[in-house]
């Protein structure tokens, strides 16, 4: 049975081998399916302003990085709308620093970056979130940014954590309420827990379901997995051993699925 185990573990540590030099191969992000259609220049404008609505300082991180490496890589102009300063063990003004300095390290500018800290959107499982009002603050970064993407969580919010659930819910709003604008969102698709913990792995799947899905829907391949790791490294307040496992092993750091909202 030993040599069952053995060549079992041989087999998962090549995959992961295999499956991390398929996503290094590349010198620049890309997309799976390759797309030209997958967000355009809009009229005579080369690049697009994306608006990326977190829940908390280090989501852009732990979740976004092979989304905002991409976009960059397009040319997009990337404007971050965090909706609470993670304030929930007392250290919001610090790591709403460190979401600055995350950024830097992704090359987002200062001036790109909005941290709110509203009394009715405080961070914690146990805090509901009016979606009304998350609608109408993101609104305002939308017209003082003249933004035409946005960028955020799905229904579930990766982790299931009701804050990133709300942001979901709060982005729809606006979107219902604001039909006739010309404003496209994309929400990154969560996944079960084997594929979420399978890391490099997961390109075969993603890329396989972005292919075949007869929605929109794109895989973003980070082919710099340091650059995910130098920016949650940032949020030093929260680069605990548990948090660099996480990074490690998630494929939140190697791929992203977009699909349109």
């Amino acid at each position: 049975m030993a040599w069952i185990w053995m060549l079992s573990v041989a087999g998962a540590v090549l995959l992961w081998a295999v499956s991390l030099g398929r996503i290094l191969s590349s010198p620049t992000p890309y997309s799976l399916p390759p797309s030209p259609r997958f967000l355009p220049p809009l009229g005579d404008r080369r690049s697009r302003n994306v608006l990326l609505v977190l829940a908390h300082p280090d989501d852009e991180s732990m979740f976004f990085t092979p989304t905002i490496l991409f976009l960059k890589s397009k040319g997009h102009n990337i404007h971050v709308l965090c909706m609470s300063l993670g304030n929930a063990d007392g250290l919001g003004d610090t790591r709403k620093e460190e979401l600055y300095d995350a950024c830097a390290t992704l090359k987002i500018p200062a001036e790109q970056v909005a941290v709110l800290d509203h009394q009715k959107l405080q961070d914690g499982f146990h805090e509901k979130w009016d979606h009304g009002l998350l609608a109408e603050l993101t609104m305002e970064q939308i017209q003082l940014w003249d933004i035409d993407t946005i960028v955020t969580f799905d229904s579930y919010g990766v982790s299931g954590h009701p804050n990133h659930r709300d942001v979901h819910h709060g982005i729809c709003k606006l979107l219902h309420e604001n039909q006739q604008g010309n404003i496209e969102a994309w929400e990154l698709v969560s996944l079960n827990m084997f594929r979420k913990y399978s890391g490099a792995v997961d390109i075969w799947l993603s890329s396989l379901i972005s292919s075949s899905s007869k929605q929109l829907m794109y895989c973003l391949v980070n082919c710099s997995p340091a650059r995910t790791f130098e920016a949650m490294a940032a949020h030093r307040s929260q680069w605990v051993w548990f948090r660099r496992l996480f990074v490690t092993l998630s494929s939140y750091t190697y791929v992203n699925m977009l699909k349109k909202i």
